[in-house]
């Protein structure tokens, strides 16, 4: 397993030496957004018309922030339980969308869509938003403002940490952990 520097926005190249196992820090910008602005940006690809972000190359990182204290850009900032948002993945991922962040696995047909446009699955630590939040130095709402917490944001990020769950090669660290540790008889 490898430890990756890498700086969004993300090219196939950067995604193709992505390995499942792999440890990855972020410096740039990620969006964030959970379902109910992941169904917004849907209704708008159905209906034909432009989207708020780009997508081309970007990260979204499946979170709804706690409000910022004084002197702080963000509050605490875990994942969020990302199958909540498959239904929507494979369409963002053939608008551009090179990965995700968040926690828990994913269905059959996201992982298929990963493969599909050289895409990743990265999770962050569940439980250490407190943590995980100081790698966030900036942080602006640029869309659906009345979702509150679950507005999309771009935010700033300073060697995120993450670790890759699914690459575009099938692999899965989830099953692959389950195998490894399963009692046979």
């Amino acid at each position: 397993m490898a430890e990756h520097h890498i700086t969004t926005p993300v090219s196939d190249s950067v995604i193709e030496k992505l390995r499942t196992g792999d440890s990855v820090f972020i410096t740039g910008f990620l969006y964030t957004g959970r379902d109910s602005a992941h169904k917004k940006l849907i209704d708008l690809v159905e209906a034909g018309k432009d989207l708020p972000i780009e997508l081309q190359g970007q990260l979204i990182y499946y979170v709804g922030p706690t409000p910022a204290r004084p002197g702080k850009v963000i509050g605490s900032a875990g994942p969020t339980t990302s199958y909540r948002m498959d239904s929507f993945a494979p369409t963002l991922h053939k608008l551009g969308l090179k990965g995700t962040i968040g926690k828990g696995k994913r269905s059959d047909e996201v992982k298929e869509s990963l493969k599909k446009y050289k895409g990743v699955y990265l999770a962050a630590v569940g439980g250490a938003g407190a943590l995980i939040s100081q790698s966030i130095v900036e942080a602006e709402v640029i869309a659906y403002p009345e979702l509150g917490p679950e507005a999309i944001r771009r935010v700033k990020v300073e060697n995120f940490p993450c670790l890759v769950v699914n690459d575009m090669y099938g692999g899965d660290l989830y099953a692959e952990g389950k195998q490894k540790y399963q009692i046979k008889d």
